[in-house]
């Protein structure tokens, strides 16, 4: 016997675009009233990425701030293995890089991790701010 997946509502769906779309563009005021209203803070879309990946990939360091401060997991990674960190690091934003740092977040987690990330991509300003947050 198959389990049937229930059919998710048309406008949740709608409603999670939107929330996804706040993270992206950093409307940082907006997404913090969703998440006081329950939207949870690890919110993923299909692929895997969380709200804080997609913060994160955009550079959007007042959002990733929010989003930490808001229970978001900074070591969850997406379906390709990539976390929030990779995505900072990929993307050169050293402001979200740090607050992802300060938070905890494991340069040599995922695969590929932020340290790998920053030497495949010949990114060496990245790797110094890692290098340096480990002193």
């Amino acid at each position: 016997m198959s389990e049937q997946t229930p059919e998710i509502d048309p406008g949740v769906i709608e409603l999670a675009g939107r929330v996804f779309d706040m993270a992206r563009e950093g409307r940082t005021e907006d997404l913090a009233g969703y998440l006081d209203a329950g939207v949870p803070a690890n919110l993923t879309t299909s692929k895997g990425d969380t709200l804080l990946v997609l913060a994160a990939y955009q550079g959007r360091a007042d959002t990733v701030a929010l989003l930490l401060a808001r229970g978001a997991e900074h070591d969850r990674v997406n379906d390709r293995g990539q976390t929030a960190l990779a995505a900072a690091v990929f993307r050169q934003s050293p402001q979200t890089v740090r607050a992802l740092l300060d938070a905890g977040a494991d340069p040599d987690h995922g695969q590929p991790s932020a340290r790998a990330t920053a030497l495949f991509f010949e990114l060496p300003a990245m790797t110094a701010v890692l290098e340096q947050h480990g002193r």
